[in-house]
């Protein structure tokens, strides 16, 4: 199945209807960058705090920075408090700095949730409602989007409410990952929900939650209707995986899969983009990303743990020299969960009393705390 026409967010045209999911520690410019030589698509930031922004914090500012020639230039925002929410969005739209602004209310992290945060927020319907109308009345002709899961809990899903009432501020989209709070990134995600919020919605809907392959992409598309993928986890260590999604939305042959070589090769360039953004401290950001793209690999454990300690590139080069003969990429790999994941739903941390009252139209100060990321 090939859409029949490019995902539309507000003035951008995205084709693939792909999307890269903001993740903390692992969205960065470098990363991004990398994303980018594979495959089309509109590829997102770190979440960033509102309130960081606002007080130009200096290494938000680093992580609001985007490489030469970068576009969209795609941001998310955390954020509480419409007011700060506003002059976030304000600041980063007169200065020139985005494109596209996301705001995220899917975050399960506890030091997020349990201060009102992330996929809490949506609980309280006013304040979600002011957040959403704030940015979209500051960003002006600057699409905003919106990226939501389905509720605190199965007891408490806010989805439906949410997604109508993003669509009724100005979104241009919304965003679905088909788990809860409480899950996590624990069991399937469920991707019914997908399809019932875009039967109710006129703005477009994006689907995310257990995309590893560009298989699971198009079946996304074809079983929920809904108008572009949201790609997480997946490309975890697997910056190809755009190739591979932007030659499935073509109709065109799939492309080999890198084998252990290639992704030694893949490897290096990653790390020499970091250590250019970010100096020294590049190669450190690196390490966690060698697990993912050696997972499945005979390597052995002295090679995964000298790349777990590499400290310069002449050190990482030394440690992919060897490797030893090439392998073929692993078969399952692909298909298979990476990056984080829980065990059972857990109780979602929350406020005290926070499920009582939807109808509150403020958080607690703490939430403005800077938390860039998770």
């Amino acid at each position: 199945m090939t859409p029949a026409a490019s995902l539309a967010i507000g003035p951008i045209r995205v084709w693939p209807p792909v999307v890269l999911a903001p993740m903390a520690g692992v969205t960065d410019a470098p990363f991004r960058a990398l994303c980018r030589e594979y495959g089309a698509g509109l590829y997102v930031s770190e979440m960033i705090t509102a309130r960081a922004v606002v007080e130009g914090n200096p290494k938000t500012r680093l992580m609001t920075s985007f490489a030469v020639g970068e576009t969209p230039r795609s941001l998310q925002l955390y954020a509480v408090s419409p007011t700060v929410a506003g002059e976030a969005v304000r600041i980063l739209v007169e200065q020139d700095r985005v494109d596209h602004v996301d705001l995220n209310f899917g975050c399960p992290v506890p030091k997020v949730t349990r201060r009102g945060g992330g996929a809490a927020l949506p609980w309280k319907a006013p304040l979600f409602a002011a957040i959403v109308s704030a940015a979209v009345r500051a960003a002006g002709p600057v699409p905003v989007t919106v990226k939501l899961r389905l509720g605190i809990d199965d007891d408490h899903p806010t989805y439906l409410d949410a997604g109508r009432i993003a669509a009724d501020q100005g979104a241009a989209a919304v965003a679905l990952h088909g788990r809860t709070a409480a899950q996590h990134y624990s069991g399937t995600a469920s991707w019914a929900p997908i399809a019932e919020l875009v039967a109710a919605l006129s703005v477009p809907v994006l689907g995310n939650g257990d995309l590893w392959t560009a298989r699971d992409a198009l079946r996304m598309l074809r079983e929920t209707g809904c108008a572009g993928v949201v790609v997480g986890r997946g490309c975890m260590g697997r910056p190809w995986l755009f190739g591979e999604l932007a030659a499935a939305f073509d109709g065109s042959p799939a492309p080999a899969p890198p084998g252990l070589h290639d992704i030694a090769r893949i490897m290096r360039r990653h790390a020499q983009l970091m250590v250019q953004w970010k100096g020294e401290h590049g190669i450190v950001d690196f390490r966690k990303h060698a697990g993912w793209y050696t997972k499945g690999f005979a390597v052995g454990g002295g090679v995964r743990a000298r790349l777990g300690r590499v400290a310069s590139l002449a050190e990482l080069d030394d440690v992919l020299s060897a490797l030893g003969p090439d392998q073929p990429y692993p078969p399952g790999i692909a298909e298979a969960p990476r990056g984080r994941t829980t065990g059972a739903p857990r109780r979602v941390a929350l406020p005290d009393r926070w499920l009582d009252d939807r109808d509150a139209a403020t958080v607690d100060d703490e939430a403005l705390l800077a938390v860039s990321g998770g």
